[in-house]
């Protein structure tokens, strides 16, 4: 059954802004950021959706345990951080589209922190705001029909990815499916349905907008309830989603690598054969001197083939 929702005529402005920087993005190389960058927006990422959940460790201490530096702090807070972490590495081996894929991504996030961990609870829960109940979740009994239903949508409905992907992330959140974890696992999740079929999304920190608008992220998710849809919500993240993108744009003196460039290229071409001239078309600030170099460094590391010879030599990713 598919979810309550309205397409407005706001959330229709959104996507097509949303589908225009999606564009720019493209043309400026940005679909798969710079390695620095990545890296930056990872830890950020990591560090926003923790914070959300009363993780105290600060941006330095998350870079220091990706370093594998000693970081002293609460050994919840580190473990939290640790398990963020290995589930981000773990990204590309998740199915969006699967339950069971679903479910592994929760035991990586909340290993040794619940016992259920990757387990949908078998108990009911309430979610409590202040001193009153916000939410009264579905009863356990009901949580595996309605997520196979929730992901029946995701894979079969007809609306777009960018739709759907929020529209996920508010019912997961309102089934509650898990003991814990859940507002973790609605942000990853949507995540990773983005960057299924827009893969700038894996590194675009949309967690560090929806801390800095933390209380408006909770209002959204009460209005929709009170509403009995999804709308509101659907509406604010489209929100940060474009904001997200307005943001990566405005990166100034972004200077790509040959790591980058060979990299961003191989989610262009995939497995089809190149030519250097079709490399060189995609980026057209280099010179046929670099795109060459670029390709020699790829050969000799074992990251593309060579095939033929002069004028008749293609390339080949491993």
């Amino acid at each position: 059954m598919k979810p309550p929702y309205k397409i407005t005529g706001k959330i229709l402005k959104l996507v097509a802004s949303i589908s225009e920087k999606i564009g720019e993005v493209n043309s400026a190389h940005l679909n798969k950021p710079p390695t620095e960058l990545r890296k930056k927006n990872r830890i950020k990422t990591i560090h926003s959706s923790l914070e959300i959940e009363g993780n105290t460790l600060t941006i330095e201490q998350i870079t220091a345990i990706i370093e594998n530096k000693k970081v002293i702090g609460p050994k919840k807070h580190i473990l939290e951080v640790k398990n963020a972490i290995a589930v981000y590495d773990y990204l590309d081996k998740l199915n969006p589209y699967n339950f069971e894929s679903f479910c592994k991504a929760h035991g990586i996030l909340m290993k040794e922190l619940i016992e259920s961990a990757g387990k949908l609870r078998n108990k009911s829960v309430g979610i409590v705001k202040g001193s009153e109940v916000a939410h009264i979740a579905p009863p356990s009994e009901m949580l595996k029909p309605l997520m196979n239903d929730l992901f029946d949508y995701l894979k079969n409905d007809d609306d777009l990815v960018l739709i759907k992907s929020c529209v996920f992330h508010y019912e997961m959140e309102f089934i509650h499916p898990f003991i814990d974890g859940n507002g973790r696992m609605g942000r990853l999740w949507q995540t990773l349905i983005l960057k299924d079929s827009y893969p700038v999304f894996e590194y675009l920190p949309m967690e560090t907008l929806i801390k800095e608008r933390q209380e408006q992220y909770y209002k959204s998710f009460g209005k929709s309830d009170n509403t009995g849809e999804s709308t509101i919500f659907i509406e604010f993240m489209l929100e940060i989603i474009l904001e997200s993108l307005k943001e990566l744009l405005n990166i100034q003196n972004v200077n790509l690598t040959n790591i980058d460039r060979i990299n961003l290229f191989k989610s262009i071409i995939k497995n089809d054969f190149f030519t250097r001239k079709e490399y060189l078309k995609n980026y057209r600030e280099i010179s046929s001197a670099t795109a060459s170099r670029d390709l020699n460094f790829a050969v000799k590391n074992g990251i593309v083939e060579k095939f033929g010879d002069k004028n008749t030599t293609k390339y080949k990713y491993k």
